[in-house]
């Protein structure tokens, strides 16, 4: 018996869509790290780019449990010294670029070097309700019904 493995010319790749709003951040990048990678399908290989590409809307409108929010900051440093600095997800989520959220947070659950950077090409977020792939029509996914505790309102 033989191991299946793809080849480029067996990779089918799809559009999703992914509707953000209330889902949990955590949850949410699970699911779309998942279907960058491929490991939805039968056909994984796993140093092959078979996955999806993901398009994500109302990423300003994504929740994050407990005190998460207030509390829970991220840490850079400027490269001067004395340059650390620190925003929570709050901030971010009400500044200019709300999608960096959920792109940090899939970024960090995909691999790390040259293939996860091809499959991070293949994620798309949007701050708002609106996108500009209608013409590859993407497949929505609804990952809020997948588990109960996927989706939390306000």
């Amino acid at each position: 018996m033989k191991t299946y493995q793809a080849r480029p010319s067996d990779i089918e790749k799809k559009w999703v869509v992914i509707d953000a709003n209330g889902v949990v951040l955590g949850r949410l990048a699970s699911v779309i790290a998942m279907r960058l990678r491929g490991k939805h399908k039968t056909t994984f290989t796993p140093h092959m780019d078979c996955g999806d590409h993901v398009v994500v809307i109302n990423a300003e409108k994504v929740r994050v449990t407990g005190n998460k929010r207030a509390d829970k900051k991220f840490h850079w440093h400027t490269g001067f010294p004395g340059g650390i600095k620190d925003r929570t997800i709050g901030a971010t989520l009400d500044g200019k670029y709300p999608e960096r959220v959920i792109e940090k947070a899939v970024e960090r659950m995909v691999p790390r070097g040259p293939l996860g950077r091809k499959q991070m090409k293949a994620l798309r977020v949007y701050a708002g309700a609106s996108h500009p792939h209608e013409a590859q029509t993407p497949v929505a996914l609804d990952v809020g019904a997948m588990n109960p505790k996927n989706k939390r309102s306000a």
